[in-house]
């Protein structure tokens, strides 16, 4: 599938927000970390708009040029797992900026931090977005590939944590594998997959 991707910039700032928003409001993770409709209409944006800050900010956000899809990545060194060190408070402060009184804006960072390898250098694969209305149309793998395809002349590996069975299963088509011994069950709610990626030859 021929796509045309480009790296976003801050004037994409939006687009972005809105793409994350749509694609993940329905995700399991989202509904467990807004439980109730009210609650997700209210908060989820803010919390999409403090993801694409922060990889606007330290890493990589690419999309569709038709703005259908978006990618966000950042590239993690060797024991500093998603730009993060033992006095990082980001959890607490993505907390106070998106839903102050929600104590599962906060957990969900750090119950990620924890599972995150730290022991390699890796891409990471924040989120990937696309819009409902498109899914099924290869959008995720075209934004994924030029990445992959660079970690595999590059010798580096990638990772994602994947919120529902149905991307992991499209994670392990290209090469993905579950951490097995990392599994995150959320409490009271649902499991994300930490996923690998070795690069290839």
């Amino acid at each position: 599938m021929d796509v045309a991707i480009r790296a976003a910039g801050e004037r994409d700032r939006e687009l972005v927000v809105r793409l994350l928003d749509e694609a993940f409001r329905e995700d399991p993770v989202s509904r467990w970390v807004f439980p109730g409709d009210a609650h997700l209409r209210r908060s989820h944006h803010k919390l999409m708009a403090a993801f694409t800050d922060i990889v606007l900010a330290a890493g990589r956000v690419d999309v569709t040029e038709d703005g259908s899809a978006c990618a966000l990545w950042l590239s993690v060194p060797a024991a500093d797992p998603a730009g993060a060190g033992p006095d990082d408070d980001g959890p607490a402060q993505v907390r106070a900026a998106v839903d102050p009184v929600n104590e599962r804006v906060e957990l969900i960072g750090r119950l990620t931090e924890e599972i995150h390898p730290a022991d390699r250098a890796h891409e990471y694969l924040w989120m990937i977005g696309v819009a409902p209305e498109r899914r099924g149309e290869g959008l995720g793998t075209a934004l994924m590939m030029p990445v992959l395809d660079r970690c595999d002349r590059e010798g580096l590996p990638a990772y994602l944590e994947a919120s529902n069975a149905d991307s992991r299963r499209l994670y392990e088509r290209l090469g993905f594998t579950v951490l097995a011994d990392r599994v995150l069950a959320l409490p009271d709610g649902p499991t994300m997959w930490p996923m690998w990626r070795e690069p290839r030859n």
